[in-house]
């Protein structure tokens, strides 16, 4: 798989398959997502690149290729949890870029010098990614001491985006659903399970005696944070 390419520059760049491969995504999602984010100005778009298919499918492939910052916001938006895997595969990618493949240390100066370069270029990543995610410690100390939930619209007044902006937000990334012959907007059952959503049921009686049940989908202290987080390079948190 060609998911490294040295471009004319002599800047590395990291290609949409090989993120969607790092976050465990649909390769459709990581370039709608790329897309998304272009829109807003965010990241800027590369061009589409045909590449040749080694598997199944088709014979050629479309991908992008974004740069080391590109990417990482990328993966913010995406699964913020994945975010030290794909800074542990620039720091690998980076070292192989800047040395010959069949480099050994020869002597212990050069293996320290080695280690040191290897270091530098770790905390140069570290330091990128702590632009992307600048509060994801408070975040996650909110998530443990909060309690309650949020309705949507509470949830977009905090996170100081717009309701509307928020709610197609939870329905792309798969947190919300809109219950089939229904108005009503669900959330998916493993957001449940991982505490970043939950239901809750109110129920009363009609005029003409029979009951009425309504179900609202709410958003965790949990669940907050990890929004939060996955907003930082769009809303600035």
């Amino acid at each position: 798989m060609n998911a490294i390419t040295m471009i004319q520059s002599g800047t590395l760049t990291m290609s949409s398959r090989e993120i969607a491969i790092l976050v465990e995504s649909r390769h459709d999602d990581v370039k709608r997502s790329i897309e998304r984010l272009s829109e807003r100005g965010v990241i800027t778009l590369p061009p589409l690149a045909e590449v040749s298919n080694y598997g199944p499918g088709p014979k050629f492939l479309k991908e992008y290729h974004l740069r080391k910052r590109d990417s990482l916001v990328v993966v913010a938006q995406l699964c913020p949890e994945f975010t030290a895997k794909i800074v542990d595969r620039w720091q690998e990618l980076e070292t192989q870029a800047t040395k010959p493949a069949n480099l050994v240390p020869q002597s212990l100066p050069e293996a320290l010098r080695l280690a040191a370069d290897m270091a530098e270029q770790k905390a140069k990543a570290e330091a990128q990614l702590a632009l992307v995610a600048p509060k994801a410690q408070a975040l996650d100390r909110l998530a443990t001491a909060s309690q309650g939930s949020f309705c949507i619209r509470d949830a977009a007044k905090n996170l100081q985006v717009q309701e509307k902006w928020l709610r197609s937000f939870l329905i792309q990334h798969r947190w919300i659903y809109r219950r089939p012959m229904g108005s009503e907007l669900l959330a998916y059952s493993e957001k449940i399970q991982a505490g970043l959503m939950e239901h809750k049921i109110t129920t009363g009686e009609k005029s003409d005696g029979t009951e009425w049940t309504n179900t609202q989908a709410r958003i965790t202290a949990k669940g907050m944070a990890k929004i939060a987080q996955s907003l930082a390079p769009i809303i600035g948190s």
